[in-house]
């Protein structure tokens, strides 16, 4: 899951300057229409054509979901109606108020936004905003049957790792409890911290490495907190996926994948190999969702067809 870098910062502020009331009104909203069986549809849905009726997904060994933000402008409608067609069993990041447009076509939010990445739990001043967005989303989640919220390191801002580790690991103690009791996996993202482009990295994030994320799952010592492993970013990073998913496999409750470079579609004009990186990852016996977050370059649609299929080892 990613938004960027300048327009992330304008976008994570924006999200940070939600009021307290505003922010549980719509999680309030969004668990009442998903118990009551309703849903927020979008009026004047568009086309996008009827999906196929031959479904990619046939295995099904491991569960699949696509985040919206790369395929903007396409309507969420249209893209949860193809999605269920593909084969795929969730959409991430959806704004609570649309939870029952998943419903209506059997899915379910494999991810919940819980605040933003830039202002994240590195810095302590960060603490009150973030925590109170975690546990409201923990709340709804829970409410609504959903399994995972995300959260982030944020930025260094000239702050030593040990010490924003030590920061991250207080925060994420004042929502832990919750989590366990309403059985909710918080989720921390590692993000790379080296490509400077809109949408594909983000300069100074904290959290760019895997063994700083499971030390934080370390002190924190929940069933509950886990590491949203993004394949995209961790390649980036540091590589050697497979050793990392098998060494680190019970720390991870959360998969994306994209191709590197340029976080376009996971097929052969990029550098990894998914297929037995995916058999790697279903050989641990993972039970979660592995998240389609590539921008696609030809039609969107087909694109994730492909991928979905590419996945489905």
């Amino acid at each position: 899951m990613f938004f960027g870098n300048q327009g992330a910062v304008l976008m994570n502020r924006r999200w940070d300057r939600l009021a307290r009331r505003q922010w549980l009104r719509t999680c309030a909203a969004a668990v009442s229409a998903v118990t009551a069986g309703g849903f927020t549809a979008r009026s004047a849905v568009a086309g996008q054509g009827e999906p196929s009726s031959e479904r990619a997904v046939t295995r099904g060994r491991i569960k699949q979901s696509v985040l919206p933000w790369c395929f903007e402008p396409m309507p969420l409608e249209t893209l949860a109606r193809h999605a269920a067609a593909i084969g795929l069993s969730a959409i991430e990041n959806v704004d609570p108020k649309d939870w029952g447009i998943l419903k209506r076509y059997g899915l379910v939010c494999a991810m919940t936004v819980g605040h933003g990445f830039v202002e994240g739990l590195s810095h302590r001043e960060n603490h009150p905003l973030c925590v109170e967005k975690l546990k409201a989303a923990i709340e709804a989640n829970a409410t609504a049957g959903f399994p995972n919220v995300i959260t982030f390191s944020g930025v260094r801002r000239g702050m030593p790792d040990d010490v924003g580790l030590e920061n991250t690991v207080l925060g994420l103690k004042q929502v832990i409890g919750l989590a366990e009791r309403k059985k909710v996996n918080v989720c921390l993202e590692v993000i790379n911290s080296r490509v400077a482009v809109y949408m594909k990295g983000q300069t100074d994030y904290m959290c760019d490495h895997v063994e700083w994320a499971v030390e934080v799952c370390k002190r924190i010592s929940s069933e509950r907190m886990k590491i949203l492993f993004d394949i995209y970013h961790v390649q980036i990073m540091q590589g050697d996926i497979i050793t990392r998913i098998r060494q680190y496999h019970e720390y991870i409750g959360h998969y994306h994948v994209a191709g590197v470079p340029g976080r376009n579609e996971i097929d052969d004009t990029q550098e990894i190999n998914y297929p037995p990186i995916v058999r790697a990852i279903v050989a641990t016996g993972y039970k979660g969702y592995l998240g389609q977050e590539f921008i696609p370059t030809r039609d969107p649609i087909q694109s994730l067809r492909e991928a979905a299929r590419i996945c489905d080892v």
